[in-house]
């Protein structure tokens, strides 16, 4: 059960940094030089909800296929609650990746709209940066930062 304690979530996976982005965008990283979502852009953004989304479903698959084969079989009552604590937190990972898949899909939407690469609130484009760090994003920095002080405030009301 260790194994699954020491899983890096896919959470925070990012194609860029292992270099699973592939295809003709291999080399290719968008600068404020050239056009703002350009259909290379576009395309490249496209490709890494892909692989960030294909990543996920791949881990949950593993876990899928992993609770099936090895069902909980231990006979001490204490390795059997810890093996059902740590499937616990691996069942709740899992969760939140199937919601983070749903964000891919409707980022993956929006580039089909057109809208992607521009913030939801003030219709200002994202920077480059923060889509390349989340690509997920729907709002530019200041309006998350806007977005997350309003709620803060509305939480201690």
């Amino acid at each position: 059960m260790a194994t699954v304690m020491n899983r890096v979530s896919t959470e925070d996976y990012d194609p860029s940094i292992t270099g699973d982005i592939g295809g003709s965008n291999d080399s290719y990283r968008p600068t404020a030089d050239e056009s703002f979502m350009n259909d290379r852009q576009q395309s490249y953004f496209r490709e890494k909800l892909l692989d960030w989304k294909n990543a996920i479903l791949a881990d949950a698959a593993g876990t899928l296929s992993h609770l099936q084969v090895d069902r909980l079989r231990e006979a001490d009552v204490t390795d059997r609650a810890s093996s059902e604590t740590d499937w616990s937190i691996e069942l709740r990972t899992r969760d939140r990746q199937r919601k983070l898949v749903a964000k891919i899909d409707a980022a993956l939407r929006r580039l089909d709209e057109g809208e992607y690469g521009y913030c939801e609130v003030t219709g200002e484009p994202i920077s480059l940066g923060r889509l390349e760090a989340r690509p997920i994003a729907t709002m530019t920095l200041e309006a998350q930062e806007r977005h997350e002080r309003q709620e803060k405030v509305s939480r201690d009301d």
